[in-house]
């Protein structure tokens, strides 16, 4: 692999990160509507790697058949990701976090919004996608390993894909008005979608690691996981699920794995 087409690879995505997050905050301030970044977040990653795909080809540089796999995972990944969120956000309004994260704001609304979502959403997605941009460039054949962190991604795409079904169908049913979904993926994880979303990660990673170089891109995964389970996922959300459901949430912790996946416990 070489290191110079790659380092200028890294420079034009991380400029096509910059224009997607501002052509996105423009969009939002124009809208009065900033969870539309949320949307953006997977389409985001899809543009970092059919940028890289493109600049690696004019540059001659990595193995098409890599290429094109990686290229796939990520595009049916983060479109699968970005047409879920506009389909349950559409006609919601303002998102709550949104709108508490903007009363905070004193001063000039666009330094805020840039420094608070755009710019912090923006660096994380550049990151998180390291492993697909390494992978790009690896001249390595399609090994086991590449074959087995497809396999990884494949188990990740149907929890994050299912879970998110089955949550959709659940809300869906007046029935189901006030009750919380506790059966399928979600007896056996409280966050089926949150866990699927680190493993789609830990498998492009694994690819990366097709040759010694995609080591690096570890950080990727890590940072991923890091917020889905710490910061704006499941910490976050579990926070307001107790306030709301008191005794009930409680009980569904008690008997429900955090995060990695098993089964159910019988009694609390």
């Amino acid at each position: 692999m070489n290191t110079a087409p790659l380092l200028i690879n890294l420079a034009v995505s991380a400029l096509a990160v910059a224009v997607t997050m501002l052509a996105t905050m423009a969009y939002a301030l124009r809208t009065g509507t900033q969870s539309v970044v949320d949307t953006i977040w997977g389409l985001g990653f899809v543009v970092i790697a059919a940028v890289t795909f493109v600049v690696s080809g004019l540059q001659g540089e990595g193995l098409t058949g890599r290429r094109v796999l990686v290229l796939a995972l990520t595009a049916i990944w983060g479109l699968r990701l970005g047409l879920y969120i506009h389909a349950r956000n559409r006609g919601q309004g303002e998102d709550p976090r949104y709108a508490a994260l903007m009363r905070r704001n004193t001063g000039p609304v666009v330094p805020f919004v840039l420094k608070n979502i755009y710019w912090a959403q923006g660096w994380v997605m550049w990151v998180v996608s390291l492993p697909v941009q390494f992978a790009m460039y690896q001249t390595g054949g399609l090994t086991l390993l590449v074959w087995l962190g497809a396999a990884l991604w494949l188990v990740g795409i149907a929890f994050e894909a299912i879970g998110d079904w089955q949550l959709s169908r659940f809300k869906s049913d007046p029935a189901n008005r006030g009750a919380l979904l506790d059966s399928g993926l979600w007896a056996w994880t409280r966050h089926p979608n949150y866990f699927g979303d680190a493993t789609v990660w830990w498998g492009l990673f694994l690819i990366a690691c097709a040759h010694w170089s995609g080591l690096i891109t570890v950080v990727g995964p890590l940072l991923m996981t890091h917020m889905l389970v710490n910061k704006s996922g499941k910490a976050l959300l579990e926070r307001g699920m107790s306030r709301r459901r008191g005794p009930e949430y409680a009980a569904y912790v008690a008997r429900t794995s955090g995060f990695f996946p098993r089964p159910p416990r019988r009694t609390a």
